[in-house]
């Protein structure tokens, strides 16, 4: 163990935050109408990889963890069948563009809630995810998303591979 974290749970937090790093680039091209290639395929490995470890922790019941885990991965697929299966085509363009901004959203909705889970200042403001604090915060990054999701929808219009 080191810092308290099992190998497991260190390989996870690594998937996370390649996971995270991928998504800024991927947000950004999909806002730009681009294709961010490896970055997609970065972001999408990471991503679908960081909601299935989620499953690999003891646990005896479902918790809320799970059912953004279990959320994230449909996402995912739809972003997966959007990109690489119909291309982008007719009602998949606004489905990728929704399920990779949806996508990055939860883990950043995650990202917050293990700040505040410990991160000793702000487990002091809001000691349960149910505090003032924890809830301003999400809806605010909810607020942000939600307008980067209609945006995205807007813009990403990807010309063909190949396509000049």
């Amino acid at each position: 163990m080191f810092a308290g974290f099992t190998p497991f749970t260190w390989f996870h937090v690594v998937l996370s935050l390649a996971m995270l790093v991928a998504g800024v680039p991927v947000l950004k091209a999909l806002l730009r109408s681009e294709r961010a290639e490896g970055w997609t395929i970065a972001f999408l490995v990471t991503a679908i990889a960081t909601s299935a470890t989620g499953f690999g922790f003891p646990f005896t019941q479902l918790i809320d963890s799970h059912f953004v885990g279990i959320v994230s991965l449909v996402v995912l697929g739809l972003a997966v069948l959007a990109r690489y299966v119909f291309h982008h085509a007719g009602s998949w363009r606004w489905i990728y563009a929704v399920s990779i901004v949806l996508a990055f959203y939860l883990d950043v909705f995650v990202l917050i809630a293990q700040f505040f889970k410990k991160v000793p200042a702000l487990r002091a403001a809001a000691p349960t995810l149910a505090e003032l604090p924890f809830v301003i915060t999400q809806g605010g990054v909810l607020l942000v998303f939600v307008y980067l999701t209609v945006i995205a929808v807007r813009r990403f219009h990807p010309a063909a591979p190949g396509a000049a």
